[in-house]
């Protein structure tokens, strides 16, 4: 991975306090990993930025270097690599998303 990539993918991840890069927009996931992960964020109601890798071949591939983690969806809390869609999942069915989230100093969790 470029540099510039790189510095792109991290200025991504820092900017907010949670990221999802995701195939498709949250409004049109365009694979059902992608779509889960959208349900659990919009189930706790928190505020997050998406990135649709299909648009950017060079954001696809480099985060999959970025976070050692060859799939999609990839979910980023405060800069800190998360999961994947089971790993999401998972925390949000046993309560340490919801502690996560609460730890990180983000509002709005609702579920």
């Amino acid at each position: 991975m470029s540099e510039k990539t790189s510095d792109r993918i991290k200025g991504i991840v820092e900017g907010a306090d949670i990221v999802l890069f995701m195939k498709g927009a949250p409004a049109a996931p365009q694979c059902g990993f992608s779509a889960a992960v959208v349900k659990v964020l919009d189930g706790f109601g928190v505020t997050y930025e998406s990135v649709n890798v299909l648009a950017d071949p060079f954001i696809r591939e480099g985060v999959k270097e970025f976070s050692n983690w060859p799939t999609f969806p990839q979910l980023y809390v405060k800069g800190e690599f998360v999961g994947g869609c089971d790993i999401v999942r998972e925390m949000a069915a046993s309560g340490e998303f919801a502690k996560l989230l609460a730890d990180s100093g983000i509002g709005g969790v609702s579920a």
